[in-house]
Order: structure tokens, then sequence, then C-alpha cells
């Protein structure tokens, strides 16, 4: 996938996973060799994988996202992981690793049993690999749990728009050494236009005060 505009993508999640991180380093290896003028950008969060589950009645694949087979591998090396283990082991956000979690623990197919055995993630649970799990079909799509896009954008535009606020507010007291509280705000409104749209026909200050 090409992008004109990006970003730096997103974490692995697989700290302790040499072998995942091995083969993401050694394809970055390939690439950069043979496109000298490119950036590559990994975002795992929208990766799939096929991964061989052994359980106990038998073998199943299940079909899930990259992160998702990044936390079951987790339990290749320990019988039960808290809450705090596996944020910290797949260097994710604590919201990232709780969907991860309840779509593997909390859903119709619970692949990882918890502590409490309730519907919700909790920063003291703690998770175990379920390996009485059985199931008629021999293949398992896992999805995650939709992120609320509506509240994320919300909040990166509220964290753009602070920025561009304080940025105007540096820009105007550097270029008016003096000046008024009220004549401040007819400064920085205009350059904030490109980022905050002020709804008319609504008073934002009162009349500026003649400069003294």
């Amino acid at each position: 996938m090409t992008c004109t505009r990006g970003g730096p993508g997103d974490p692995l999640g697989a700290k302790d996973r040499r072998d995942m991180v091995d083969g993401v380093e050694m394809f970055k290896r390939f690439y950069e060799q043979e496109n000298k003028h490119r950036r590559l950008a990994w975002f795992f969060s929208l990766g799939m994988c096929h991964l061989k589950a052994n359980f106990d009645t038998r073998a199943m694949e299940l079909i899930l996202g990259t992160q998702q087979a990044t936390c079951l591998l987790l339990f290749n090396d320990a019988d039960e992981l808290t809450f705090s283990d596996i944020v910290q082991r797949l260097n994710l956000a604590e919201d990232d690793t709780g969907r991860v979690l309840h779509s593997l623990a909390c859903a119709k197919h619970k692949i990882l049993l918890k502590e409490p055995a309730n519907k919700t993630i909790g920063k003291t649970d703690k998770f175990m690999f379920n390996n009485k799990f059985t199931n008629v079909s021999k293949r398992l799509k896992i999805p995650l749990p939709p992120v609320d896009e509506k509240k994320k954008v919300i909040e990166d535009v509220d964290k753009d728009r602070r920025y561009a606020i304080d940025a105007a507010i540096v820009r105007t007291m550097k270029s008016r050494k003096s000046v008024a509280p009220r004549m401040r705000h007819l400064g920085i409104y205009p350059s904030l236009g490109s980022v905050i749209l002020f709804p008319r026909g609504h008073a934002f200050c009162s009349a500026p005060e003649a400069p003294t």
C-alpha cells in the first residue's frame, strides 16, 4: 500500500517475539535496499494472520489480526498473564490492549479465560489460555470489536486545536510585545481560521479597548 501522507505506522507489539521482529526487520532491510528513496511504515493494526492453535481436543486455525495473534503467542511462554503484563509485552496503549483482550476472552469464541469471568476488561484481570476450547468448525475468524471512530476523531481534533491555539498565542505575543488582553484576542482569532470554524452570529469578545 502506497501513501502520499502517512504517519510512522503503529507498533508491532511483539517486543518479546523475536521471530516476528526478525522477520519484519529482514523485510525492511530488503525493501530499503531496493527502494532508496521510499520510507516503509508498518500498520500492524490492519494486518491479518492465520494462527494454528493446539487445543486439547484438536488443532484449529484461527483467523485474526496481527495484534491478536501476537497476544496469543505470549501464552506460549506463560501459563498466566495479568493485564499489566500484556500491556507491557505488547507495547500497546491500554485501550488497544483492552480491545484485543476483549475479542479473545469476552466475545463468542473464548480463546482466553479471565479472572474474574465477566464481560469487561479490568486492569487487575488475569488471563489464561483456554486449552479446553472446542468448536465444530476447524477454522474460526476472531474479529476485533469496532473502534468508536467518532470519539477518536474528536479527541484527535481537540489535541490538534490545543497545539494550534498555543502556537497562535506565542506568535501574537512575539509580534506584539505589549498588548491589552482584548486586543490579544483579535490577534489570535484570524490565525486560527483554518483550524477552528467559529460560528457566525456569536460574540466572542467585547469591543477592543483603544490602545494607549
